[in-house]
């Protein structure tokens, strides 16, 4: 086998193994013991990250951050690639933010430069825009971190009406959404699933009080899709082709949607009383664009909140 076939397949190995020992490599690719770590000499040089450990259970290990083996894109992959992280940049909190911009300049720089030129040029013809917002989200990682490794979280939140609280959650998934994060989570302390906006989650850090994490694996993205509502009560609405829309735009409210073949739609579904202060900025904000057919409350709702604006006015 030649050398730089061999350094490749090598490299895929020990990526892949981990921890291993040099008489194991040697006899997987049919070489002597000292050929073997002449290359893992060359992997360590061209970066690989390896260390040794010696006596009875010694051999060699990759540490966790691993380079891995290159790939070949085609011209029109190596562009979607590019394009794809640089969408990113609207986002002022990433859960791998510094990685990625990381990930894009040795992308970018180590293309062929007549790529580079094609990339230069597309630039400022194509965006994914995604509104700017001012509040930066810093607990992203540990929040990615503990959903996927279903640890519990205690963490500092700070409700809408600016009042800082403890309380231990268990991530289940971070969402990004017309430019805010969210974390899907359930709380221990109301013993359910929430939605938390991420840039008022002030700090987040490893729980160590023992609380047991629970098995969430099945729970869906939306909270709306991971529980029954608290309290039910049916919203019934119809809806304009530009009031579909404007609902399908709504990440948590899409799945409730029956749209017609003309594109209208209607609503039909059970919704948590306690969301009904939510409703009613929502519905007021569609204007002409929905017609609701109930609950009650929902409209007495409306018509108090139209009461106070018009108030300001007169």
């Amino acid at each position: 086998m030649p050398k730089s076939k061999r350094l490749m397949e090598l490299m895929m190995t020990v990526n892949r193994k981990r921890r291993f020992k040099v008489q194991e490599l040697a006899d997987e690719f049919g070489v002597s013991t000292r050929t073997i770590l002449r290359d893992l000499q060359e992997l360590s040089e061209l970066g690989v990250p390896l260390y040794s450990e010696v006596g009875p259970h010694g051999g060699y290990q990759v540490v966790r951050e691993r380079v891995l083996p290159p790939i070949a894109f085609t011209e029109e992959e190596a562009v979607a690639m590019f394009f794809a992280v640089h969408a990113l940049r609207h986002y002022s909190s990433l859960p791998f933010e510094a990685e990625s911009a990381s990930a894009l300049s040795k992308f970018y720089l180590h293309m062929p430069g007549d790529v580079r030129d094609r990339i230069d040029g597309m630039k400022d013809r194509v965006d994914f825009i995604t509104p700017t917002r001012r509040g930066d989200a810093p607990c992203l990682a540990i929040l990615l971190d503990a959903a996927v490794h279903r640890k519990v979280l205690a963490v500092e939140y700070e409700s809408k009406e600016k009042e800082a609280g403890s309380r231990r959650i268990q991530p289940v998934c971070i969402y990004a959404n017309n430019g805010f994060w969210y974390c899907t989570a359930y709380c221990f302390l109301r013993q359910g699933f929430r939605v938390f906006r991420c840039d008022r989650i002030r700090e987040a850090a490893y729980d160590m009080s023992g609380t047991e994490p629970l098995d969430l694996g099945d729970v869906s993205l939306s909270r709306r899709g991971a529980a029954e509502p608290r309290e039910p009560i049916r919203l019934r609405v119809e809806l304009s082709r530009s009031g579909v829309q404007r609902c399908e735009a709504e990440l948590w409210l899409a799945p409730m949607l029956h749209v017609r073949e003309d594109g209208s739609g209607a609503i039909d579904k059970d919704v948590s009383r306690g969301d009904i202060p939510f409703y009613t900025e929502f519905f007021i904000g569609l204007g002409d664009e929905a017609i609701l057919e109930g609950p009650a409350e929902l409209k007495d709702a409306i018509r108090r909140r139209l009461n106070e604006l018009l108030a300001r006015y007169l």
